[in-house]
Order: structure tokens, then sequence, then C-alpha cells
């Protein structure tokens, strides 16, 4: 879960919405100067970039977001900085085009914040969350395949790879088997009843997570191919950051950080553990980034307290140097792929999905 916007006054039996994650630590990576040009890849309701243009006189910044409602409301913010935002409804992954079409590249820093932002966790119709019964969608922009079409339509032994491998769901297959037993009465069109359903087979433990956040989170991230945008949007910053520019990434769970952890190993020379032995080793001569800092950066005991949300946020900082970029790497690509690649709606035979049984609890 991630908060892009303002920020705003504790509120009462809650955090603040919208508080933007981590972000003095991602202003003090990006060491923003006077003259910067800066990408915000991850709008929002627009934090980091007010940030990022109050920082230093005269820093222009491009910012992306595929959600056309956070396009929406950052209109008030281009008007008020006087010609040095520019807002584009784009997806990350696209920024390196998007930075060339705006004559910007290339850029001084370039910050992600990966993940579904808390606006549109708390829009019901959004179909994110089922904290709330909405419609079933999910999709971060405004077309596209959204979850309902991917549950209603795709193969069980799709989704039981989708929600076990994007949403690290053990119980997986018992998972994909009751959302078909399901929809073989009626199609499942609204986040209550996917939550039932996944709560049928997924027994909650005590004090933990709802039995449907690891189901819920697979799908999101399959209908929107967060995990493949990043991967477009890491290789985007290795092209268009001039030496010394700064890549800030914030991430929320184990599967973008593994991604932005190996790219940056990989690129920086330090590449370990992680991908077979049979990718190839990394020429520490063409590194194309320098770690800033060797681990992550998390938050402090006082942003959890005043926004719990960003407990599981960790920011990586990287350096670019004046190697060239060295495109597409295979073994970071892989990361965020299915097994087998598989594609939405394709269903595959003779390939059994993953067992439910690993690590299994008892019945509750």
């Amino acid at each position: 879960m991630t908060g892009r916007g303002k920020g705003s006054e504790p509120v009462a039996g809650g955090p603040a919405r919208h508080a933007p994650v981590l972000l003095a630590e991602v202003i003090e990576a990006l060491a923003i100067r006077p003259g910067h040009r800066i990408l915000d890849g991850t709008f929002g309701a627009g934090g980091y970039t007010s940030a990022i243009l109050d920082a230093a006189p005269d820093v222009t910044v491009l910012a992306l977001d595929r959600d056309p409602t956070a396009i929406a409301g950052g209109y008030d913010l281009v008007a008020g900085a006087g010609g040095r935002l520019t807002l584009v409804e784009a997806t990350f992954g696209t920024l390196a085009d998007e930075a060339t079409r705006a004559g910007l590249a290339p850029l001084d820093g370039v910050v992600l914040d990966i993940g579904v932002s808390s606006m549109q966790l708390d829009q019901a119709e959004r179909g994110f969350s089922f904290r709330f019964d909405g419609p079933l969608d999910m999709r971060m922009a405004a077309s596209g395949t959204s979850a309902a079409d991917l549950v209603n339509d795709a193969s069980e032994a799709e989704l039981a790879d989708i929600i076990f491998h994007y949403g690290e769901e053990r119980r997986a297959r018992a998972v994909a088997r009751a959302i078909l037993e399901a929809r073989r009465q009626a199609p499942i069109t609204s986040t209550k009843k996917l939550a039932d359903v996944v709560a049928s087979v997924v027994w909650a433990e005590p004090g933990g997570i709802h039995p449907a956040t690891r189901t819920f989170q697979g799908l999101r991230i399959a209908v929107n191919d967060e995990l493949g945008e990043l991967v477009r949007a890491l290789h985007g910053a290795e092209e268009v950051l001039k030496p010394g520019g700064r890549l800030a990434v914030v991430s929320f769970h184990s599967l973008e950080d593994r991604i932005v952890k190996q790219f940056l190993q990989r690129r920086s020379g330090r590449a370990g553990g992680g991908f077979s032995r049979h990718t190839p080793q990394v020429d520490t001569d063409q590194a194309t980034f320098t770690l800033v800092h060797r681990g992550v950066i998390a938050p402090g005991d006082a942003e959890l307290g005043i926004n719990p949300r960003a407990r599981s946020a960790k920011l990586r900082v990287a350096e670019r140097t004046a190697a060239p970029a060295r495109g597409l790497d295979s073994g970071v690509s892989a990361l965020a792929a299915l097994p087998e690649t598989a594609k939405l709606h394709k269903p595959r035979q003779g390939r059994p999905a993953p067992d439910e049984t690993a690590g299994r609890r008892g019945r509750r």
C-alpha cells in the first residue's frame, strides 16, 4: 500500500489519509539542486511532486500517473507551479519515452512509489479493497482487463499461478478451484463476493491479515502488470538519468523490492544470489549505478505513528554513472513473469497448479 498524497492532519480513529511515505528521505535521496529536472513516475495526489518543487529554485518536474482521477486532481498544482510542472497520463514504465517527448532528458532524478495508492484503496468504486463492497475492478487506468474479467474468464491453472506467485498465497489452488465453483453459479462481480469465496477456503489466523488479502494482491498485480511496469521503469531510468542523477524507489512488498534490489545490485556490479548460475555475470567495469545506500531505508517510529500504512515501505537509492545504458536484463525481467511467461486468459494444459498444501495449517 502506498500513500502518495500531500498529507493531512491525523484523523481520529485512523491514520492520516494520503500521507506521502518516506517523504523527507526521498527528497534527501534525490539531492535536488537549483535547475534540476526530476521525474515523479507515480504522481498520486502530488505529495512527492509538491515537495520536489519546493526543494530548490527553478526545479522542473515531469509527473506521470496512469490513473485519470489522479491527473484530474493535479490540475491545481500544475496551475500553481508557474510552468515548472508537466503532468501526463501515462504508466511509469514509459518514463523514458515521456521524458524524451517532454524535452527533459537527460534527467537529474527519478522517483517511483510502487503499488496501489491510498486514494485508490479508499474508493469503493475502484474495487481494490474488500473493506468496502464495490465492483470488482482493480484497474489503475480507465481501460483494459478488470479483475472481474480475470476472475470470471481465466482458467483454474492461470488463476492459481497468479494468486500463488503474485499474491504469495499458499492455498492458491484451493482458492482458484473455489472461484471456478462459485462462478459456475453466477459471475463474481463484487469485492465482497470474491472475499467471501476466498474466506471459504483460506482460514484466518488469530490476529492475522484478512484471508482474501493475498488473493486481492495477486489479482491487482496481474490486472495492472505492476511488476512488468516496474522492470520497464527501472530500465527506463537507467536510459534517461544523466551521470550523477539519482534513482529513488519506494516499494511495499517483497516482490517489488526483490526486483529493485536485484536490478540495482546487477547494475552496480554487486550481483549476488537470486539468479540462475546460467545468467550472464555482471561486467563491473560497465556498472551503470552506484548504490547510495547498501541496504534499504525504512520509516521511523514517528512516521509509523502517524501513518501505519508505511510500515512495509522500503526505499532504495542509487546514483547513475557515466557508463552507457545496458539494455534489458532478462534475469530481472524473469522476476516479474509468471511461470512459462503466462498470458492473461490463455489456458495452459498439462501443467499442475501450485500445491495448496504447502505449509498448510489445519482448519479453524
